[in-house]
């Protein structure tokens, strides 16, 4: 038998008056005495990773402190090469139903006056990836208090994943080291803001888009601005391609196939009275449809050079892949709406919208069937949005998160296939 679920901070539980009950109870019960023991450890360990956060690709120090707590738990963490991800099996069985926790911070300040307010200079959780990382963390030490009882039905999969927010992402690096092998099936949830704590949006089909990102360059002959004439013109022509080429890419697609191109950064010249030599855009290519995403990057270089050479400026454009949609799983979209309205109750239950942003979270459905709801951390009278220094999450949503994704897992571990 595994040994008794140890607490966060590497002490073992006695015997109180809120240890969990025998499954047999129902799971709600079993959910409501195991977080009244443990919430507030699910809590400390959302603060840590929040206040310790690492870059893409730098996550060892996150990705030791997850593989701590699941040792604590009587778990064998295994991480990858690099040190940076990981994964954990629970239980046994041929078929594996997966649960994903992204862990990467952004190069954001953070500007929060809370105890838990970053330590990392100019790096912040400003998309929840700290969030998804404590709840998966919650769900892993349920698991294995039903395993340790005898009474965890199957084998499930924790995978911990770096650099969802820097290309080339994660997704891929886990799949290569094995995280795949055998899963049937594959959940994770994302920080959803626009929700309130409480509330679990769910989508069949689509649910974010492609995301590619586009670098322009220019180079020409500067000059006074009092005689452009006699100059290659770079910020008319960098002007014109910011503003000419979303317009023209979409007039050049069926309508309901439109693409964003957003362009976020923009360098051209420092003086106001001189024409410079160098420009340079950079811009995101968000789409949803794997047709459409297959053929835009050629159309929009074709419409980005025509646009440059109508301004008398040749351009060199640099065009990276980024992640495919995410399009969620009918059976497994319905598996996260039925555990959503068992473990919270059917008012809980929102249709999330189409999203433009990328998630590469996609990789995965690519290769098994799966879907990612969203989690709603909202507070009443708060307008925050994710990728902001400011935004935080309603903590009570931790608690929701893992009661979610646990009847989720353990529903679709006695679906079919199984």
């Amino acid at each position: 038998m595994a040994p008794a679920l140890l607490s966060s901070f590497g002490t073992s539980p006695g015997p109180t008056a809120t240890e969990p009950p025998a499954m047999s109870t129902s799971l709600p019960e079993f959910l409501d005495a195991w977080l009244d023991a443990h919430e507030h450890e699910i809590v400390a360990a959302r603060r840590h990773i929040h206040a310790n956060p690492r870059l893409s690709r730098q996550e060892h120090d996150t990705a030791e402190f997850v593989a701590a707590r699941l040792r604590e738990a009587g778990l064998k963490p295994q991480l990858i090469p690099d040190g940076t991800g990981l994964t954990c099996d629970i239980g046994d069985g041929d078929h594996v139903v997966a649960i994903r926790a992204d862990m990467d911070a952004l190069p954001i300040h953070d500007p929060k006056q809370v105890p838990y307010r970053s330590t990392v200079d100019g790096v912040c959780h400003a998309c929840g990836h700290d969030a998804h990382t404590a709840i998966v963390l919650g769900v892993g030490r349920v698991l294995a208090e039903l395993s340790r009882r005898g009474e965890l039905p199957g084998r499930f999969r924790l995978i911990f994943q770096p650099s969802e927010e820097q290309f080339p992402s994660g997704a891929p690096t886990m799949i290569k080291y094995g995280a795949l092998t055998d899963v049937a099936a594959i959940y994770a949830f994302h920080c959803d803001p626009q929700f309130l704590a409480g509330q679990i949006g769910v989508r069949n089909g689509p649910l974010t888009a492609a995301c590619d990102v586009m670098e322009v360059r220019m180079s020409g002959r500067g000059g006074h601005t009092s005689r452009p004439h006699l100059t290659t013109d770079l910020v008319n022509a960098i002007g014109r391609v910011i503003v000419d080429v979303p317009a023209l890419v979409n007039r050049r697609l069926d309508p309901r196939q439109s693409v964003a191109i957003v362009f976020g950064a923009v360098q051209a010249g420092e003086a106001a009275n001189a024409i410079p030599q160098q420009a340079l855009a950079r811009a995101t290519v968000r789409v949803h449809g794997r047709e459409t995403w297959a053929m835009i990057p050629d159309l929009v270089q074709e419409v980005t050079r025509a646009v440059a050479k109508a301004s008398g400026v040749e351009c060199e454009i640099s065009y990276q892949r980024g992640v495919p949609p995410v399009v969620n799983d009918r059976l497994a979209s319905a598996a996260f709406a039925g555990a959503t309205a068992a473990a919270l109750g059917e008012q809980a239950v929102a249709e999330a919208p189409m999203s433009m942003g990328g998630e590469d979270f996609a990789y995965y459905l690519e290769q098994v069937p799966g879907a990612m709801a969203r989690l709603g951390v909202g507070r009443p009278g708060e307008r925050l949005d994710i990728h902001q220094g400011s935004f935080d999450i309603d903590e009570a949503a931790l608690a929701h998160g893992v009661r979610v994704m646990t009847h989720t897992a353990l529903a679709a571990a006695s679906g079919p296939g199984f």
